[in-house]
């Protein structure tokens, strides 16, 4: 059975899912319900999208969302037919991973294509993502999950014989490594398309510091153009289709608190821009995604056979990742503090090694030798902010940008040491939560300055670090925070107290989601 209905655009936008409304009585004479799935037929144009039931919307007209309307092309009143689609086959595929089976590509192909397509509602994937949090997935599986991720999107093409990229898997705060990496490797000529996040739990992606150095939303023809040009780019990912099921499953595995999507995750959005060489920044230590270094070698050891699976050359670098990176938190405070790397203002030690290691590993898979040493050169030499600021331009940004012409929060308060001793620790989590309050990311001139950091001395008054914050409220929220938590430990020596616990409670730890 089908109904001829007029479509009623609502300008609803639904995070790239497709979405019908109908009213209550064409939902029953049609015989679906909410949740239930129909097939919307325009011309020689069709699409599966999930119903929602309302009396808002008039009888003989179906809601339309903007994903429906882009997708056939509609405008208002536009005659549509729809009808009951079909059953999913790849739920079934879903409960057998439930219930302990192995999924093969074809399965797990047929998964991935009916999410990309809107096949299967929030629940369904939702479903999925717990099975394979649940039950696990082999190395296959995850070898299947990135095919199938990259084959049911946009895939960057350059025809370059040797194309580099790098990756963190995050956690550390202050990471603004890339928009030192990939003017570094870029300043020799090797191709690096760099395809970024935004943050998810973080203070701060590497979208959002870019951001405020340069447009970041690009399209995948701009994209090209500009690597093209410049050798490397620096764009946000969400604009450019590249493994779009990896954005549908991220939203499950946020709200449910589990990633077990990590890897194919990460190797598809690489193999979607044709990475050959590719380095992966492990974070390692108290307070980071990755515990101990027991922990780091086994990720290490299955990120590069997936990579060897998926024909990526993969080499992996675990870092220090019990402190923040460099002197800053905050996409404004971090884009001031790489660019004034980059034009050799500032001695910044821990980001300078980080960034050199990562670039110099770069180098020397491509054959370069002394990759670390290379890495420091073309910084020091001044070819890195050179490439910087052609990347800047191309992308749409002012290429000859000050470190005074970006903008930070006016509102601020300086925390001061209230007894001498020395930085003992510096909480992550809780740094980040503090930078958050104060309105990172979304406020791109909020975060933190650190004046001090791990192992400094220090002396009764000074500063320790000074929180900004663009609106008044949320520095005073971030003040209400700190009432309860102490991020930076200050002491006489290294104690063997940590701290007590009085009562029985549940231990959670701390959930970081960083693509």
């Amino acid at each position: 059975m089908s109904l001829r209905l007029k479509a009623d655009i609502l300008g609803i936008e639904s995070g790239g899912r497709a979405i019908v409304f109908l009213n209550k009585f064409d939902a029953d004479e049609l015989g679906i319900a909410a949740s239930g799935r129909i097939t919307v037929n325009y011309k020689k144009k069709s699409l599966t999208a999930m119903v929602n039931t309302t009396t808002s919307v008039k009888r003989g007209f179906v809601g339309i969302n903007e994903e429906v309307k882009k997708s056939l092309g509609l405008k208002q009143n536009f005659a549509v037919e729809i009808e009951i689609a079909t059953f999913p086959k790849s739920l079934q595929f879903i409960h057998n991973k439930l219930t302990g089976g192995r999924l093969g590509y074809d399965e797990i192909f047929e998964i991935v294509k009916d999410v990309v397509q809107g096949n299967l509602n929030e629940n369904e994937i939702s479903a999925f993502v717990t099975a394979l949090s649940m039950q696990g997935l082999d190395l296959d599986e995850a070898t299947g999950l990135a095919l199938s991720m990259v084959e049911t999107g946009k895939q960057l093409d350059l025809g370059k014989k040797t194309v580099a990229d790098k990756h963190s898997i995050g956690g550390v705060p202050g990471d603004k490594t890339t928009l030192l990496v990939v003017p570094i490797v870029a300043a020799l000529g090797f191709t690096i398309p760099k395809v970024s996040s935004r943050a998810i739990t973080s203070a701060g992606g590497t979208a959002d510091r870019a951001e405020v150095l340069m447009p970041v939303d690009l399209k995948i023809s701009e994209m090209e153009r500009v690597v093209r040009k410049s050798s490397g780019c620096i764009v946000w990912g969400g604009s450019l289709e590249l493994a779009p099921a990896d954005d549908i499953f991220v939203r499950s595995e946020y709200s449910l608190y589990i990633d077990p999507l990590l890897l194919p995750s990460i190797m598809s959005k690489k193999k979607a821009v044709n990475a050959t060489h590719l380095v992966i920044d492990i974070p390692t230590g108290r307070g980071s995604k990755m515990q101990t270094v027991g922990e780091s070698d086994f990720l290490a050891k299955e990120l590069i056979e997936l990579g060897r699976r998926l024909g990526i050359h993969t080499q992996c670098v675990l870092t220090n990742g019990e402190k923040p990176i460099g002197f800053t938190l905050g996409p404004s405070l971090e884009a001031r503090e790489a660019l004034s790397v980059l034009m050799n203002r500032s001695i910044v030690p821990d980001l300078v090694d980080k960034v050199c290691h990562i670039a110099g590993s770069v180098f020397e898979m491509v054959g370069k030798k002394n990759g670390y040493q290379l890495a420091r050169e073309v910084l020091r030499s001044g070819k890195a902010e050179q490439k910087m600021r052609e990347i800047i331009g191309l992308q749409g940004g002012n290429s000859k940008i000050k470190i005074e012409d970006i903008p930070i929060g006016e509102e601020k308060t300086e925390i001061r040491a209230k007894k001498p001793g020395q930085v003992l620790g510096m909480d992550n989590v809780a740094l980040i939560e503090l930078a958050r309050a104060a309105g990172a990311p979304k406020d791109k001139g909020a975060g933190i300055v650190f004046n001090k950091k791990l192992g400094d001395k220090v002396r009764v008054g000074d500063v320790i670090y000074t929180i900004y914050a663009e609106k008044s409220r949320k520095l005073s929220r971030a003040m209400e925070l700190l009432s309860k938590a102490e991020p930076v430990r200050i002491g006489e020596n290294y104690e063997m107290f940590i701290h007590k616990i009085k009562e029985s409670s549940v231990i959670k730890r701390p959930f970081m989601m960083e693509r």
